[in-house]
């Protein structure tokens, strides 16, 4: 099996509460990772974690009304951190592009709402699609409530008896063809509407 060198968090973006917030940083904490927490005098927050060679990981959360916002990027090559980091995304809701650098490739992680949503593997210029999620329910769903269709049959038949009154109203041969023809042409569209 093929050996990480290292895990870069190209686009990560996590919005915590003050609770979570205490949350993220115990979860590092009760894992035995090297951390800093400096409060900034405008209440921003930044934690600082070590990694493998004692270099800086820097998270920096700005604090919004009641929330602490991360957006950044970092690259993290001790196991422990990569493993606590793909963990905190998933808790809290984060969105991410994570990836994961081996010798040969590169394996692309998309995280939407802390679920991963796409897997990329990159060898050189050639990308191969690993997996998608793809929301079948709410595509079917959305489908189910779509009433185009319906609006559309009842158009029809409103057209089909208006045209039918006219026709029985209609004396003139060449007239009542017309109709018809008209009649035809709407009870097919109706016949594949209904199908």
């Amino acid at each position: 099996m093929a050996m990480r060198l290292a895990t870069e968090y190209v686009k990560t973006c996590l919005q915590l509460t003050e609770a979570e917030m205490a949350m993220f940083i115990q979860m590092f904490v009760d894992h035995q990772a090297s951390l800093q927490v400096k409060v900034l005098e405008n209440g921003n927050q930044e934690v600082v974690l070590l990694d493998d060679a004692g270099k800086e990981i820097v998270l920096s959360f700005e604090r919004k009304f009641n929330t602490y916002v991360c957006q950044g990027s970092c690259r993290i090559t001790n196991k422990n951190l990569v493993n606590l980091m793909r963990k905190a995304v998933a808790a809290f809701k984060g969105s991410a592009t994570v990836h994961r650098i081996y010798e040969t490739y590169v394996m692309i992680y998309e995280y939407e709402q802390g679920s991963v949503v796409k897997i990329v593997e990159c060898k050189g210029d050639t990308e191969r699609l690993i997996y998608e999620y793809k929301d079948t329910l709410g595509l079917l769903e959305q489908l189910f409530r779509k009433t185009e269709v319906e609006h559309e049959i009842e158009m029809i038949k409103a057209q089909i008896n208006t045209m039918l009154d006219l026709r029985n109203d209609m004396e003139d041969v060449a007239v009542r063809g017309q109709i018809d023809e008209r009649l035809t042409q709407l009870t097919h569209r109706l016949f594949v509407l209904e199908a």
